[in-house]
């Protein structure tokens, strides 16, 4: 695969509204999903440019899939329809939305890696969720733009990374590879990235502060010493 031309998303709330319209924007062919029947979110979607499809169509048609739902419910994916795809995690705890899940904070690992150990089969690759939604709303701008902010991308495939860094770039920000899937821990609530509405050289610093940052420490602490491998 060149490129994605199908993106399917995952989750129909502000983030996955928000990220439907700007794939829509850039002309790609949006499939948005829910837990269920795909009719209560139809006219919404309808109305962004984009179709409400059940998961299982999604699974069939996208060239990969965005992962937009809180991250308490990422056991709830469907690890066999999603067997074999690149698939986006954009997702974040938050304790008002997940409850108090000590699994979910665990220093030892990213997120990430938490949903690429329950999706065996698919390629996961972390991106689009450590700015918040209403930045990414408002601040979308074309290549060249001087006020351009950027997204930050972890993933162990380089042809995975590059695809995603094409997707990034189309929906109007500048891409920055910020390392393997272990290292998403970086753009995690408690990491300076976190909520980074900034441009690729000052979100690059705050990646390379993030070693000799307090969330950094803890991390390499538990890791042995080492952040990843």
């Amino acid at each position: 695969m060149d490129r994605i031309r199908t993106l399917g998303i995952i989750g129909a709330g502000r983030l996955g509204s928000v990220l439907a319209a700007l794939a829509v924007s850039a002309g790609y062919r949006v499939l948005v999903a829910r837990s269920g029947d795909p009719a209560p979110i139809t006219r919404a979607m309808t109305a962004l440019g984009a179709q409400a499809v059940t998961v299982e169509q999604m699974a069939t048609e996208a060239d990969a899939v965005v992962l937009a739902l809180p991250l308490g419910a990422y056991r709830t994916l469907p690890a066999d329809l999603l067997r074999g795809m690149l698939v986006i995690d954009a997702m974040n705890y938050w304790w008002g939305a997940d409850g108090i899940r000590p699994d979910l904070t665990d220093p030892r690992t990213s997120t990430s890696e938490l949903v690429q150990a329950h999706l065996p089969g698919a390629r996961v690759v972390k991106a689009l969720g450590h700015m918040g939604y209403q930045d990414l709303e408002d601040d979308a701008r074309p290549a060249g733009s001087a006020d351009r902010k950027a997204i930050a991308i972890c993933g162990d495939s380089p042809d995975d990374l590059a695809l995603v860094s094409q997707l990034v770039d189309a929906v109007g920000f500048d891409p920055v590879i910020a390392g393997p899937l272990a290292s998403g821990i970086m753009l995690e609530p408690g990491a300076e990235a976190f909520g980074a509405d900034v441009d690729a050289a000052e979100l690059r610093a705050m990646l390379d502060r993030f070693t000799a940052s307090q969330r950094g420490i803890v991390v390499a602490r538990a890791r042995g010493g080492e952040l990843w491998g």
